[in-house]
């Protein structure tokens, strides 16, 4: 599987490119981020050579280029990036219908299972609050993350009159349906999500927390290979459970 790494200059992409290179029968097509040299590293991914399938981890603001690339050269794209705005989303899945497509908030198949459990865990206490805390490392430009969004939409499953309410100032009572969202920002935290479920009689708190920066890559590395010859269609982290 030949992999073209866009975004391949920043902290992802360095780590997607060691797990291409410790991985059986995949390989390195090409390197692509603005930062780029222009040689070893291309500055535009339309420069690229022929490849198997792209893996973005840029930034949110390249996904429609990415797009025209992608569906020009019929290629499976992997979107790894967070933070979209109402036409990107549109892009995605308007690429959807005409290539494969893999988009997900979190690479990490231990954040899909922490969504299925929070799903699960919403609907059996349907009475019992639900609280959502997630904490990143300084640099971190979105806030809430795409996780915790995930996290959200999973229990919204169970739960379909749930609203999202990132923090809690001057609002009192809690309301029922309210889902708190709360955005840590602190040193060089890779991520850690909670999900807390507290009824009158008992709590229950999920937790999943990333040790390094890799899991996400091997999560890309694997959406990557789950892509090649599937239909055309947008995928994302259930689809790879």
């Amino acid at each position: 599987m030949r992999v073209i790494v866009n975004g391949a200059c920043g902290r992802m992409g360095r780590a997607l490119v060691e797990q291409i290179q410790a991985a059986p029968n995949c390989e390195v097509a090409a390197l692509v981020d603005p930062r780029g040299d222009g040689t070893q590293v291309l500055q535009r991914i339309e420069d690229a050579p022929a490849a198997d399938v792209v893996v973005d981890f840029s930034h949110h603001s390249a996904v429609c280029a990415l797009m025209d690339f992608a569906e020009a050269r019929r290629l499976p794209v992997v979107v790894a990036t967070t933070g979209h705005d109402a036409a990107e989303l549109a892009r995605i899945h308007a690429a959807a219908e005409r290539i494969p497509v893999f988009h997900s908030g979190n690479m990490s198949v231990g954040v899909a299972l922490l969504c299925r459990m929070a799903r699960d865990a919403a609907r059996l206490f349907p009475e019992a609050d639900v609280e959502i805390v997630e904490i990143h490392h300084r640099h971190k430009a979105d806030a809430p993350s795409g996780t915790a969004k995930m996290l959200f939409s999973a229990v919204q499953e169970a739960r379909p009159g749930a609203r999202m309410v990132c923090g809690r100032e001057g609002l009192s009572p809690r309301d029922a349906d309210e889902v708190g969202v709360h955005s840590l920002r602190m040193g060089e935290v890779v991520g850690v999500h909670e999900v807390h479920i507290s009824s009158p009689s008992q709590s229950l708190t999920l937790r999943h927390e990333a040790h390094s920066r890799s899991l996400f890559a091997e999560g890309a590395l694997c959406a990557a290979e789950f892509l090649m010859h599937r239909e055309p269609g947008l995928y994302d982290m259930k689809s790879l459970l």
